[in-house]
């Protein structure tokens, strides 16, 4: 396990004060979602743009092909799906 490191963020007052009360496990965990989640959005714009493929998109977001499928489909973006994705998403 990586040592831990501490980082220093200005934050506007109203996020600072709903922080306030909040743990190290939590704050670790928002900012691991809020970064998975942007890489994803990155990715998925990338794809839309045309500039990778989807099984791409879901390397560089570090997602599987079925989740980056599920995040493309909130966005309504129409990724492909193949017989063994389908089969994956019934299981």
């Amino acid at each position: 396990m990586a040592m831990p490191e501490k980082v220093v963020v200005e934050l506007p007052s109203k996020l600072a004060a709903e922080l306030a009360s909040a743990n190290q496990a939590l704050i670790t965990d928002l900012l691991q979602r809020g970064l998975r989640d942007l890489h994803v959005e990155q990715a998925l714009d990338r794809y839309q743009q045309g500039g990778m493929s989807f099984a791409a998109a879901a390397e560089q977001a570090g997602v599987s092909m079925p989740e980056l499928a599920r995040a493309a489909y909130v966005r309504h973006i129409e990724p492909p799906f193949d017989q063994d994705m389908v089969a994956e998403e019934l299981q």
